[in-house]
């Protein structure tokens, strides 16, 4: 298989609580190369643009208002099968459920603040990456 790109976001909590670095390390080690990295905050607005797939969900509104409420590291991910590879590194979207060894079961306190995102298909990490990185930012 060739190389795939996916997308990701160290969450608010993760940041506040430190572990961005801890996380970053465990995606270097699983092999992934990092072709675009930038830490940032979101508005609410953008928050809603990048969720607009789970508007007329329940929670829509506290994902947004969370995600808007700290600083996060977006990134552009690389390597082989990134998505599901990296879909397994994380874990289950519960850190409760989540396996022994998952960024998710080390580092998220619970199923909404899980300290990290990851795209679920092709589709999506073309739209997630695109929303937070221009062309030249991809390195």
């Amino acid at each position: 298989m060739s190389s795939q790109r996916t997308f990701s976001i160290i969450k608010p909590d993760a940041m506040r609580k430190g572990h961005a670095g801890a996380i970053l390390a465990e995606i270097d080690k699983a092999g992934f190369r990092i072709v675009a990295i930038k830490k940032l905050f979101l508005s609410k607005s953008q928050a809603e643009g990048f969720y607009y797939v789970h508007a007329h969900r329940p929670f829509f509104d506290s994902l947004t208002t969370f995600m808007s409420s700290g600083t996060i590291i977006a990134l552009a991910l690389e390597k082989e099968n990134a998505i599901a590879d990296l879909r397994k590194l994380m874990g289950a979207t519960n850190p409760a459920n989540a396996e022994e060894g998952t960024i998710r079961k080390k580092f998220a306190g619970s199923i909404e603040e899980n300290a990290i995102h990851g795209s679920d298909a092709e589709d999506t990490a073309a739209f997630e990456i695109g929303y937070f990185f221009a062309g030249l930012e991809l390195v």
